[in-house]
């Protein structure tokens, strides 16, 4: 939890961008596994955090905009709750933590909603994506639950992220703290890795450091031998001699900000020739792409300009062929690079997604591409001072994509399939940082991570 005048801020300045009625901010309810008393691990919703800060199950926050008062609502721990939790602070003095004077039993939030509704005053609320918020919302306001997103205040959503997209201080210092305990996580996976041992085993390895450090994943590990597949949670595989090792994880800490960093390294000391030209090839791109970040630069073109050194390196590798611009706006790279560069990044490791990436990541500047690969570009709008984003091209060799592709005739005035078929085993290479954009440029967060290939070797060699 951050000071007390932090939360009171970001409240006046979300009011400050609402018109009128209330503000609905729901928290999360603990979800159970198999049996009620078995729960997954709770996580606060990130924007009751963002605003209200309170991280415990059962609570809801009503902002009155018309009043100018704010109110939140839970229900006390009773002696039988307290036996087996141990003792908590009350809603009240959690409350006043965050600057809020007003606290009520949770049942007596439907009343003051109802009396609103009554009224016809308008209740804004973000789109919810926990079935248990969807069904409350729809007993407190009269909508099917399975239509609660298609109800969510636009005004609201427009107001939240143009207020969280920009990172404070004391942000961008969790997402720093997140960011070097993801840098000793991916160390140490580098350093365990071996012929013989299997993802499982370095799986429990980089969570078991994120957990030490007071935190936890900030979404679930990819460390896998087949990066082919880019969101890959299988941990069953050996690691052989000649694989390479994908590894995209990251680290969330106690106040929930997130890392996410991709290194991918090989399982022998050294990389193989085949191997280094690829891993080079997609880091020069990265280098490239994080030199490009600055305020007024769509992201969307640095993703352009990720495609064609991407295309341009592989035309030198013989795997592509043909005019370059020609290749990317047809779409041919996306064989090899079937993803966006990149997203935003905060309490959430694709930051306020649950929102909407249009209105995230294209704010009505850009229209989203319908074209494979430029489609899934999650960030495209102009950079500003305070965005905190992703970087991380990668290069892939996906035998059933490549198999279909080249079935079909798809582009092969742009695609080398004959050349391209000799690197079906390849699996893929990602390299991927976090980094602010600055008001004169960028800043990568962060202690360096090795990612050159002689940083790699050396770590891999003991080092």
């Amino acid at each position: 939890m951050f000071e007390q005048h932090i939360y009171v801020e970001r409240r006046r300045r979300l009011q400050e961008k609402m018109s009128s009625g209330l503000i609905l901010l729901m928290g999360n309810v603990e979800s159970p596994m198999n049996f009620p008393d078995n729960t997954y691990r709770f996580r606060q919703d990130s924007h009751f955090l963002y605003f209200l800060g309170l991280d415990r199950p059962g609570l809801a926050g009503v902002i009155d905009l018309d009043e100018q008062q704010t109110a939140i609502y839970g229900d006390e721990l009773s002696i039988e709750h307290i036996v087996w939790m141990g003792p908590q602070p009350t809603i009240a003095d959690q409350a006043r933590q965050v600057g809020v004077e007003q606290t009520a039993p949770f049942g007596s939030l439907a009343e003051r909603l109802a009396e609103a509704r009554e009224k016809g005053r308008t209740i804004h609320f973000l789109p919810p994506y926990r079935a248990e918020n969807m069904i409350q919302l729809a007993q407190w306001l009269g909508i099917p639950a399975h239509e609660t997103r298609q109800h969510a205040s636009e005004e609201l959503i427009k107001a939240a992220v143009s207020l969280v997209s920009v990172k404070a201080p004391e942000e961008i210092a969790e997402m720093e703290k997140a960011i070097n305990i993801t840098r000793a996580m991916h160390l140490a996976a580098m350093r365990a890795a071996r012929p013989g041992i299997k993802e499982a085993q370095l799986a429990g390895i980089v969570e078991g450091i994120a957990l030490a450090a007071g935190g936890q994943l900030s979404y679930s590990a990819i460390l896998t031998v087949n990066g082919q597949t880019l969101h890959n949670h299988y941990h069953g595989n050996e690691l052989k001699s000649g694989q390479l090792v994908l590894g995209d994880f990251g680290a969330e800490t106690d106040t929930h900000y997130a890392g996410d960093i991709t290194r991918t390294f090989p399982v022998d000391k050294t990389f193989t020739t085949k191997q280094k030209e690829i891993y080079e090839l997609v880091l020069d791109t990265e280098m490239a792409c994080i030199g490009a970040c600055r305020p007024g630069l769509r992201y969307l073109d640095i993703h352009l300009m990720a495609a064609r050194k991407i295309t341009d390196g592989l035309k030198a590798l013989g795997l592509m062929k043909g005019d370059t611009e020609e290749a990317v706006q047809q779409g041919a790279h996306a064989l090899f690079f079937p993803h966006g560069l990149g997203h935003m990044l905060g309490m959430d490791v694709h930051d306020m997604e649950g929102l909407g990436e249009d209105y995230v990541g294209y704010g009505g500047e850009v229209q989203r591409s319908t074209q494979f690969g430029l489609k899934s570009l999650r960030l495209a709008r102009t950079l500003q001072p305070g965005f905190v984003l992703t970087v991380e091209p990668g290069i892939y060799f996906i035998p059933e994509l490549i198999g279909l592709w080249q079935q079909e005739g798809r582009l092969k005035d742009f695609i080398n399939y004959k050349k391209v078929n000799q690197y079906l085993g390849f699996s893929g290479v990602r390299i991927e940082d976090n980094v602010l954009v600055t008001e004169d440029g960028h800043r990568v967060l962060g202690k360096p991570i090795p990612k050159t290939v002689e940083e790699v070797e050396g770590v891999r060699a003991g080092g």
